[in-house]
């Protein structure tokens, strides 16, 4: 059994993988902001804790993800405003790693997208660039630590029903895209997959089982 904290628990892919985790044995936390979504995170057999990681502090955040192997971010401002999407998106994302590091929590995945990093190539009059910069900025902290890191890298989100399967790498497309359910099912596979370790994994939905795509990056 693991025992992994997700922040940004009540968003689809972390309801998803909530489930995912509970069903497999593992003890999951799931970190929410409103406490109205209490219910909904607790119905996928993960323990809901309100937490809201903007406005906590390193010390704040550590507290609520201690006593766990794993940590998975999941969350995000949502867009719209680029001053909370910094705020949350790369700064909180940011003390989030610090504060796993702080508790001795060494596994960390982050959710970002296929395409992140400093060369995103995202102007600077896109309504996406403040997510992009915001993602670069955290993705490469993460990089630069000590933590085992796993970056996912998931292209255009769906709400279609998962395969199980992914294409991982190459080069994105303007078409491609993946569900939800399997980026919830590559986050669970790569908690369970030590090679993954330090490694960026982008994918679309594709032709090769999850569990055989994210052992052979």
């Amino acid at each position: 059994m693991t025992r992994v904290a997700i922040i940004g628990g009540h968003g689809k892919i972390a309801l998803r993988l909530a489930k995912i985790l509970t069903d497999r044995g593992d003890q999951v936390t799931s970190i929410i902001r409103n406490p109205e979504h209490a219910q909904d995170v607790a119905d996928t057999g993960a323990v809901p804790v309100v937490a809201d990681v903007e406005s906590l502090d390193t010390t704040g955040i550590a507290t609520a993800i201690s006593e766990h192997d794993a940590v998975v971010w999941s969350a995000g401002a949502g867009g719209g405003d680029p001053a909370r999407t910094y705020a949350v998106d790369r700064d909180a994302a940011i003390r989030s790693m610090d504060a796993a590091a702080k508790v001795g929590i060494n596994r960390y995945v982050m959710v970002s997208y296929f395409g992140a990093g400093p060369d995103h190539g995202v102007p600077e009059d896109n309504s996406f660039h403040a997510y992009a910069e915001a993602k670069a900025a955290a993705d490469t902290y993460l990089k630069s630590g000590d933590l085992d890191w796993t970056i996912l890298g998931p292209s255009r989100l769906t709400d279609e029903p998962g395969t199980g399967r992914i294409d991982v790498g190459g080069t994105r497309g303007g078409g491609d895209e993946v569900s939800r359910d399997n980026v919830a099912a590559v986050a669970a596979a790569v908690l369970a997959e030590p090679a993954t370790v330090r490694k960026v994994i982008e994918f679309n939905d594709g032709d090769t089982p999850i569990t055989d795509a994210v052992a052979q990056v």
